[in-house]
């Protein structure tokens, strides 16, 4: 029996969800470019930090539209493991989130939008990475949480020190991808992280020569 006052449903409220994927256009190279960075990120840091790409992300347990899809992200403090969205109120917030923006690709459009829920969301370092921009000193550009707001960096040089990450932020040019994102462990791209192909590849070489 319900006291005055008291509300009645002839039905349960539906339960709050939050969708774990979306069909979103994506041309190749938008995809190659991103999967290099997860490959990348996870073979340096995925013993002591989770991954993602292209999971969806909430930070409002009473929104679900309040969300984003970073082409790469990394929370430190975990080994890397699987999962099908992220939730900031269960798992933290990610310290560093990259986009690649393609002009081409629809998920890219309205960046002020996107810049505002990144500061909701709470990253530290955001990434920016544009191939196509007209000129090469506005490829990567990057904002940094200051007081609770997100400051653009001023970059001075080729390359850039990541605040969240061991190493330093630099465009290179991939052999078939043309500029690429990449992070090196010095400030002139001579150490890069490697991808696993990299890898592989300079280990065959290593065994090679020792078969000499």
């Amino acid at each position: 029996m319900a006291m005055p006052g008291e509300l009645t449903f002839a039905q349960a409220p539906p339960p709050m969800r939050f969708p774990e994927s979306e069909q979103v256009p994506e041309t190749k190279q938008h995809f190659r470019l991103r999967t290099l960075l997860y490959e990348v990120l996870a073979l340096a840091f995925g013993d002591h930090a989770t991954i993602g790409s292209d999971q969806f992300m909430y930070w409002d347990p009473t929104e679900p539209k309040a969300c984003l899809a970073p082409d790469a992200f990394v929370r430190l403090g975990a080994p890397d493991h699987l999962f099908r969205s992220w939730k900031v109120w269960e798992n933290g917030a990610p310290q560093l989130a990259i986009e690649v923006i393609s002009a081409s690709d629809e998920r890219d459009l309205a960046w002020d939008d996107k810049l505002q829920r990144y500061r909701r969301l709470g990253v530290l370092e955001l990434i920016r990475f544009d191939p196509e921009a007209a000129e090469p000193t506005r490829m990567l550009r990057i904002w940094d949480a200051v007081e609770g707001d997100l400051v653009e960096r001023e970059i001075n040089g080729s390359a850039t020190p990541s605040r969240v990450l061991p190493g330093h932020w630099l465009i290179a040019q991939d052999a078939t991808l043309g500029p690429a994102l990449r992070l090196s462990r010095d400030a002139l791209g001579a150490s890069l992280y490697q991808t696993p192909t990299e890898r592989m590849h300079q280990l065959e070489a290593e065994l090679s020569r020792r078969g000499e």
